[in-house]
């Protein structure tokens, strides 16, 4: 099934309402893979599909035009959830030319065999005319790929994105007014947190380029199309991509008998409770006269192990503060922290003001491994770990306690003076 855009521009992908994992991307409401045809003098695909769904691709485009039309094939991106069925197409169309820039064409060698294919490479100086449209491109490395691209219809002003303003979500509709906006913005921040993060500065540098030049679409390679709100994506993404704080802190743990989780409680209890003092407070405030405080602090209590990598990625993305707690197993913190916190290392989130926390039993490791990672990725510490040994007692369960107030404190300061 096809879907039009603009007279004789169609969405011709694939929904996949059945993925749940994408390469650990937590998936839960499936995905797209986005692929456009431009039917004019000459007609060109803009991206593919994943190898297994090639078959639903040629038939959308048979919808449209007989396949010895399509002239030319546009591979923004050589990431295989993109390119897997270019064996297939090109095979299946075989009048049409592949365009690429050069370092997509040598990625696309180290998957396929692409010496009977007809390629051009395309620069940014380059403009293919279609007729009464036109395409030109504008690489866009690191984001999130050496050899990412985008093409640009400035006839139509459709900006085609590639992952950039993407979504993984499945629908039975293709454009963002279409659907619930909130629901669209919070998946483009899952997509953004889990994906895009590491590469915020180039990210900021597209969006100077995009900034001049007109966009009236924008056609990403996943999930909803933004032919309105285009100024809330746009935006969203420039406060991601700087790293801008919310009042918000997180306080991840895994625990074996809870006594962890009873010292991630009293954290988030302090917390709390210092936040809503600061209501109170604002409650008396003139607001004529003086500065309130804030809003209420968002605070993120996530049992690792029964939340997922994509989640903790999407609160990370935006919180000030973080405190880390583990119980102890064979001197070591709880295995599947370390993955958590291996997996938030290589995000290279701006970063977050914390501690670590933890209980031990017959020796010590959690609690002591987690500051060393504190260390390792040059988040602020804020204070010693806190540690309980078997059980935390009434002290301990203070030091948590206080030691939330404390991390919201600086949440709150964070947030006001970035």
């Amino acid at each position: 099934m096809s879907i039009e855009l603009k007279k004789n521009i169609d969405w011709v992908g694939f929904v996949d309402w059945n993925v749940r994992d994408f390469h650990s991307y937590d998936t839960q409401r499936g995905a797209t893979y986005n692929s456009y045809l431009i039917r004019d003098e000459k007609t060109a695909l803009i991206d593919t599909v994943k190898a297994p769904f090639a078959d639903y691709l040629l038939r959308n485009i048979r919808e449209k035009t007989d396949l010895n039309n399509v002239d030319y094939i546009i591979c923004n991106h050589a990431e295989l959830d993109h390119s897997g069925s270019l064996p297939m197409l090109m095979n299946a169309l075989p009048n049409a030319t592949l365009l690429c820039n050069a370092k997509c064409c040598e990625t696309l060698s180290g998957y396929f065999d692409i010496n009977s294919w007809k390629i051009k490479i395309v620069s940014p100086e380059d403009r293919i005319s279609l007729g009464s449209r036109s395409l030109s491109f504008v690489n866009i490395p690191m984001v999130h790929w050496p050899e990412s691209m985008v093409s640009y219809m400035p006839e139509e002003e459709i900006l085609f994105s590639n992952d950039a303003f993407g979504q993984h979500l499945a629908t039975s509709v293709r454009f963002v007014d279409q659907w619930n906006l909130a629901h669209v913005l919070q998946e483009a921040k899952s997509y953004y947190a889990n994906i895009v993060t590491p590469y915020g500065k180039q990210v900021l540098k597209t969006l100077e380029a995009v900034k001049t030049i007109p966009i009236k679409m924008i056609a990403p390679s996943h999930g909803l199309i933004w032919r309105t709100n285009i100024s809330d994506i746009i935006s969203e993404y420039l406060r991601w991509a700087s790293g801008q704080y919310e009042s918000k802190m997180v306080i991840l743990y895994d625990t074996m008998w809870e006594s962890t989780q009873k010292m991630a409680e009293e954290i988030s209890r302090g917390a709390v409770d210092y936040s809503n003092s600061l209501e109170k407070s604002a409650n008396s405030y003139d607001v004529q006269s003086s500065k309130s405080p804030s809003s209420a602090l968002d605070v993120q209590l996530l049992h690792i192990r029964k939340t997922t990598l994509t989640r903790i990625a999407t609160e990370m993305l935006d919180a000030a503060a973080v405190a880390i707690g583990s119980s102890t197993l064979n001197a070591q913190m709880m295995p599947q922290m370390s993955a958590v916190l291996t997996y938030i290392k290589g995000l290279k989130f701006r970063e977050k003001s914390g501690f670590a926390f933890g209980s031990f039993g017959w020796g010590p490791g959690g609690p002591e491994n987690i500051q060393k990672w504190f260390e390792e990725v040059k988040y602020p510490v804020l204070r010693s770990p806190i540690k309980a040994k078997f059980r935390p007692t009434e002290e301990i369960l203070l030091q948590c306690y206080e030691a939330g107030k404390m991390l919201a404190q600086k949440t709150y300061l964070l947030a006001q003076n970035q």
